[in-house]
């Protein structure tokens, strides 16, 4: 390669020489995540998360319980390998509306043609995964729960698998809201098999063996719904009273892509959101210019309201004295400065948010620019002016005054540089 940021001399290192806040996830505790920098501890981000049941993937690939109002610095899979690095997961308020999510040799199931072994090692490294056996009978071998009341949204459902014997390398789910709707899973090979029009499917692999595998389904409002696990390939096999597929951590929630699992054991339990904001003060940032950088990795469009990060004035509401990065419910990634859609300065962006972006906003008076891995990106829109931001005090994962508007998804950095830089070295910053 002859030019480019590869033949550069520059580094990363000149680049953050003059950083105000620097935050790569690493350490935290109660209602704090720390900061590299600065190291006054003025950057420090104020986190908090209600009562309710939550939990992460640790550095071993094993899910584990975190405390309330504690960060959530998870490991991501990558073909059942670990990443080097957690990022903070930050995540809605979400429900898991199923009672018994590691229990199915109790009554809450409905059980046809199995039996249920216990004390198998689970994705939490605990022996209480279940062994789910087809007994020798030909017929549909499952285990489900009735009842269920739908409303008219998209629904979400998750469990973890596990291959353990020939005869059953697959198993499918079988959603009913008033007709069936199927979705298969190969858990030999930790491959999705067919689903129905409509069912939206994935399958993650975990590096002790397990499989992750979720459907979600855009139900009607319906009243004695079902969710059934059922053995194989087809509706209708034989068994052996000894062969079948492990399995653990059953989710249901109401939304279009499925979370980090929460596990219940007599109710349906409760993951309030993640609220990560107050990082800075008045002597951290340099107000007439810099640049606000961000890594991160979404999980969805259109499923929620818009959400924001925001470098801003403190004392002042919604988007005056604000530079803004918003993921709209639309899907469009746009970034403000000082005002609405309709004022002042603005980019947008048609971009899919659900892959690891890296976002690098300068802004100075005049001298506004996006880059997003590598491309610069040309100014959308401008008002009367280009902006100077006054009062900057303060950087947030949401926008103080608007409801429900914290940042969702993988964070793997946030850091905001006290200077401009070239397009050269915001190449090189945002460069994957």
């Amino acid at each position: 390669m002859e030019d480019g940021i590869y033949n550069n001399p520059m580094s990363l290192k000149d680049i953050y020489k003059n950083a105000g806040v620097v935050m790569k996830p690493a350490a935290m505790k109660d209602g704090k995540l720390y900061s590299q920098q600065p190291h006054s501890g003025a950057g420090d981000f104020n986190f908090s998360r209600a009562d309710g049941v939550q939990t992460r993937i640790n550095k071993h690939g094993l899910i584990e319980t975190v405390a309330d109002n504690v960060p959530r610095l998870s490991y991501d899979l990558v073909d059942g390998k670990v990443s080097d690095c957690p990022h903070l997961l930050l995540e809605p308020s979400r429900y898991n509306n199923l009672q018994r999510s590691e229990e199915f040799e109790n009554s809450y199931w409905n059980k046809s043609l199995i039996s249920v072994e216990n004390n198998h090692v689970s994705p939490d490294g605990s022996a209480s995964a279940d062994k789910v056996v087809a007994t020798s009978s030909t017929g549909a071998h499952f285990f489900r729960r009735t009842g269920l009341n739908y409303s008219a949204s998209k629904h979400t459902f998750s469990i973890f698998a596990k291959f353990t014997d020939d005869l059953y390398e697959q198993f499918h789910f079988v959603i009913y809201d008033g007709s069936n709707h199927f979705a298969y899973f190969d858990v030999k090979n930790g491959t999705l098999g067919s689903a129905d029009s409509g069912v939206e499917t994935s399958i993650t692999k975990y590096p002790n063996g397990w499989y992750r595998c979720t459907a979600t389904y855009q139900t009607n409002s319906f009243s004695g719904g079902q969710i059934k696990v059922e053995l194989g390939s087809s509706v209708s096999n034989t068994g052996d009273d000894s062969s079948g597929v492990l399995f653990w951590g059953m989710m249901w929630e109401t939304g279009g892509y499925p979370t980090s699992y929460i596990p219940t054991s007599g109710s349906t339990e409760t993951r309030q959101a993640d609220i990560c904001n107050g990082s800075g003060n008045s002597e951290t940032f340099n107000d007439s210019e810099g640049v606000l950088f961000v890594e991160t990795e979404q999980f969805a469009d259109g499923d929620f309201t818009s959400v924001y990060i925001s470098l801003k004035n403190s004392s002042d509401s919604g988007f005056t004295n604000a530079l803004v990065i918003q993921h709209r419910n639309s899907g469009e990634l746009r970034i403000y400065a000082d005002g609405s859609s309709g004022n002042d300065i603005q980019f947008l962006l048609n971009i899919d948010l659900k892959q690891n972006l890296k976002i690098a906003v300068q802004y100075k008076q005049n001298n506004y620019k996006l880059f997003v891995n590598g491309v610069e990106y040309s100014i959308y829109g401008v008002g009367s002016s280009q902006p100077e931001l006054s009062g900057l005090n303060t950087v947030n994962f949401n926008l103080e005054g608007i409801t429900n508007s914290n940042w969702l998804g993988k964070v793997k950095e946030l850091t905001v540089i006290n200077e401009t830089l070239t397009d050269e070295q915001l190449q090189l910053l945002t460069t994957p």
